[in-house]
């Protein structure tokens, strides 16, 4: 049988390229191996995850998201000890870490969990946790932020739907007691659609639910959010916009309202 040579040269030529290509995209991003991984499957509820726990040099691979293996596109921030493994460390004033997207949370949030831990002592200024980019006058479609004193905190969560704006404040006679005691204490925001309320976990315990009065589901647009940000503003060149300035743990953002039972699971195991 004649062997043709031009033939085999060329799909000789073809294999080379193709290893080369594949070796170059591997590049692209810190190698996959020893990042946390979750017990929840990837078409579950739970859409993004980061425990921050990873122990390398590379901050981008400290704070890889657990559940797609999503790498931040920026993380300056450094890592210190969590209330399981390793933690965020703030205080890196217009700093944050951030993400293109929170995987497909936005898409298909139309009730929700957001939790995480905190650790902060009294802030001297307003300070985000996190905000979800968008085009309007915060360029965030959804933020939470703290400010106030030790004995008098304020947390307030912002929803923009364009249109459609909604302020859950948590403040004066309904403010939530011990977040700024220097102490680890976790955070569970709750939005269920059927009944149109926000509840405010701490320490997995309800503390108060605020209505959203005749709303229904969360009508965000997935098209309308431009990126994800942990512990910093979407609009930081503005005065008052300030990164966390404390520390952050385990952030969870499920498509679900969780029950009570599944938020105290998440506080009992340090998750």
């Amino acid at each position: 049988m004649k062997i043709n040579k031009s033939f085999i040269k060329i799909t000789f030529g073809i294999a080379l390229i193709s290893l080369f290509y594949i070796g170059c995209q591997n590049m692209d991003r810190p190698e996959l191996g020893d990042y946390p991984k979750d017990a929840n499957a990837v078409g579950g509820n739970l859409k993004f995850y980061v425990a921050f726990d990873g122990t390398t040099t590379n901050s981008l691979m400290n704070a890889v998201d657990s559940i797609r293996a999503k790498f931040p596109t920026d993380n300056p921030l450094e890592s210190t000890d969590g209330i399981s493994g390793k933690a965020l460390l703030g205080g890196r004033p217009k700093l944050f870490v951030s993400y293109s997207k929170p995987n497909d949370w936005v898409a298909n949030s139309q009730s929700f969990t957001i939790a995480f831990w905190e650790k902060h002592g009294a802030p001297t200024q307003t300070e985000f946790a996190f905000s979800l980019l968008t085009d309007n006058w915060a360029k965030s479609n959804m933020f939470c932020l703290f400010e106030g004193t030790t004995l008098s905190p304020i947390i307030k969560f912002y929803v923009d739907e364009q249109p459609g704006e909604k302020w859950f404040e948590w403040l004066s006679r309904e403010k939530v007691p011990g977040i700024y005691d220097g102490e680890w204490h976790h955070l569970a925001f709750v939005y269920d659609g059927l009944t149109s309320g926000l509840t405010l976990y701490k320490d997995g315990v309800a503390f108060t639910t605020k209505k959203w009065t005749n709303h229904g589901n969360m009508k965000l647009k997935d098209s309308n959010t431009l990126g994800f940000r942990i512990g910093g503003s979407g609009n930081p060149s503005e005065g008052w916009m300030n990164s966390w300035s404390g520390n952050l743990d385990q952030f969870r953002m499920y498509s679900s309202a969780l029950t009570e039972i599944e938020v105290k699971d998440l506080f009992t195991n340090k998750k």
